[in-house]
């Protein structure tokens, strides 16, 4: 069944979601305040770790590191587009009108924890490949892995930021779905060095989540999600960067 990889993913999420509503009843505020930054400091870890293999590379010389053009270049000109049509404000918005629509006025963290868990769980190569292998090849394995993390990750973030994390559903449904039905198009953009280059980026973007988990919101990482689109690109020019 094409498309089986996204409903179980989606499930992933709700579940949870759902089990980390249920823990975070039973633990106060500064046991919540702990848990978001621990889970903060397990994403920036995470993005490190992305970003790193990324960067290195194993040759008879040594470890070798590089791609800081593609990263300077993709982030600044990403970072300025994303101001220009101002994603974050956006995201939020759509933050504020799911928690009118769902009952959650009285939830002051409702946005904080949509956006943060919906950056947390979309950036990455592995919503893009695993959609496109479940729809060519009838191949899910990739987003049943991508549901395991994503059930942990906002079941964690669920039980210090709230019920708005359980949301980030929509737009992973909505990001994998539009990949799963234009797989044939996207497919040939989607090259091991597109791949890579998106899935650097994509992980400082998952570093700068952290960030804001454990520091507050310093950065408006929304705001650089065209840093991964350009990356993408990038593979393409004559020049590497």
């Amino acid at each position: 069944m094409i498309g089986l990889g996204t409903i179980i993913n989606v499930a992933g999420i709700c579940l949870g979601g759902l089990l980390g509503a249920l823990f975070g009843r039973l633990i106060s505020p500064r046991h919540q305040d702990a848990l978001c930054k621990a889970c903060g400091i397990s994403v920036l870890f995470l993005g490190i770790g992305g970003a790193l293999e990324g960067m290195l590379a194993i040759s008879e010389g040594g470890v070798e590191s590089g791609r800081s053009l593609l990263i300077i270049a993709s982030l600044a000109l990403g970072a300025l587009l994303g101001e220009l049509i101002n994603l974050e404000d956006g995201l939020e918005r759509f933050g504020e009108w799911l928690k009118k629509k769902t009952g959650n006025g009285g939830d002051n963290r409702f946005t904080e924890g949509f956006v943060t868990a919906s950056l947390t769980v979309c950036v990455g190569a592995m919503a893009i490949v695993g959609a496109i292998q479940d729809s060519l090849f009838g191949d899910y394995s990739i987003l049943l892995t991508k549901a395991i993390l994503d059930m942990i990750i906002v079941m964690v973030l669920t039980s210090s930021l709230g019920r708005g994390c359980v949301f980030s559903a929509l737009p992973v449904a909505l990001l994998q779905g539009s990949v799963t039905a234009l797989a044939r198009l996207v497919q040939p953009l989607m090259t091991d060095a597109a791949l890579g280059n998106l899935s650097l980026v994509g992980s400082i973007l998952i570093f700068c989540v952290g960030v804001n988990l454990v520091w507050g919101k310093t950065v408006r990482v929304a705001n650089l999600l065209p840093a991964v689109i350009l990356a993408a690109a990038a593979a393409f020019l004559p020049i590497a960067l």
